[in-house]
């Protein structure tokens, strides 16, 4: 283990800092340019199956006194058949063993990542694939597009759209399905939620507001609520009986990306945009009676897109992690805002989307590199791993 003098004290106090890259790439840490050798990888993993590639992991410790110990090891990452041969804009979990993806191929795919394989390729929408949510023990999800409309799709049925949605004016940046799956609501950059009954396809009922840019919808757990992110730097919860604004919480400094419900209801974490340290934290709110902010989550450097509830099985104290534009997946503890792990995912680019695999494992969509299976381990505390990409 060696040691060597920090020339400035770290932004987070404490914590660890791991990074993984590939041998020999030369890739930037953090770049808007894909990656040019994903699609010819992707071409060669899809005709020889499961690779393995090196990869070296450096953990960095940051003490008090401004020493930083540093340890390297080298670790195997599986490359599996790639999902996307584009930007991956957004994964979520169908269940424990199966995701759904959708980026600028404008493709859905359904894919079991712990084998490594492509399970089914939809097909239908015209542009960029933006959002993607699941019905919970069903294998049917909805889809959402820069071509303005939404998609439903069954993994049991034909490759082919079950239903589509159309009443936007705008791209869709916003899905959510009731808790009873009786309802999606969606929402737009046209300032609009629309709520539809599913059955039926129809829009029952629809609200706007001015410049209210939607980001990120998501029902609240056994409540007739919608919580709503927005590019006027505000959360807002919906009453879906009627589709009225039932409460605003207090303005951010910062463009809100994305938001998150706790299983029980009751808390919720918006994300914000940000450049250079400034904004970039995450935020968690109470979505009880009180309805204020509890804490703040701050250490990455640019954009916060996506944040998840971790498993309450994987640390003594309830944990959260949030992925952003500075390639990082950061651990943190949820009611302290302690940073307690970092990774760093070298040359992927921005992180997009996060979702919680299994009561171990994390999805995180990549601009340059796919998606990442990140694994939580304790063999030597609370640590996160990249195990495969694909």
């Amino acid at each position: 283990m060696a040691e060597r003098r920090a020339p400035r004290a770290p932004p987070v106090a404490a914590g660890r800092t791991t990074s993984s890259s590939h041998k020999g790439c030369c890739w930037p840490s953090c770049h808007l340019k894909r990656a040019p050798s994903h699609k010819a990888l992707g071409r060669f993993c899809a005709g020889m199956g499961k690779l393995q590639s090196k990869l070296k992991h450096s953990t960095y410790k940051y003490r008090p006194d401004g020493i930083i110990e540093e340890r390297t090891q080298t670790r195997a990452c599986l490359e599996y058949s790639p999902a996307h041969m584009d930007s991956v804009s957004v994964v979520a979990a169908l269940n424990s063993d199966l995701c759904v993806s959708g980026g600028k191929d404008k493709t859905v795919v359904a894919y079991n990542w712990k084998s490594g394989n492509v399970v089914k390729r939809f097909r239908g929408h015209e542009r960029e694939i933006t959002k993607i949510v699941c019905i919970p023990r069903s294998s049917r999800f909805f889809s959402a597009s820069r071509d303005r409309t939404v998609t439903m799709w069954d993994l049991r049925g034909p490759s082919q759209p079950r239903q589509q949605f159309s009443g936007h004016a705008m791209v869709v940046t916003g899905l959510a399905v009731s808790p009873d799956s009786s309802q999606l609501c969606t929402g737009s950059r046209d300032n609009t939620l629309l709520l539809w009954d599913i059955g039926t396809g129809r829009c029952a009922e629809r609200a706007s507001i001015s410049r209210n840019l939607v980001t990120h919808l998501c029902w609240v757990p056994h409540e007739p609520y919608v919580l709503q992110t927005s590019e006027d730097k505000t959360i807002r919860l919906w009453d879906s009986r009627g589709l009225q604004v039932a409460h605003i919480f207090p303005a951010k400094q910062h463009i809100q990306t994305y938001c998150e419900v706790s299983e029980d209801g009751h808390k919720c974490i918006s994300c914000s945009s940000g450049f250079g340290g400034e904004g970039c934290e995450a935020t968690l709110w109470d979505l009880r009676q009180t309805r204020n902010r509890i804490c703040e989550y701050k250490g990455h450097f640019q954009t916060v897109a996506s944040c998840v509830f971790l498993p309450r099985a994987l640390a003594s104290m309830p944990i959260i992690a949030t992925s952003s534009h500075d390639c990082k997946v950061k651990i943190w503890n949820q009611d302290t805002g302690a940073c307690l792990f970092t990774l760093s995912l070298d040359g992927s680019g921005p992180l997009t989307s996060l979702a919680v695999g299994d009561t171990v494992s994390l999805l995180c969509a990549s601009f340059s590199r796919g998606i990442h299976l990140l694994r939580v381990e304790h063999s030597r505390g609370l640590e996160l791993r990249e195990v495969a990409a694909f």
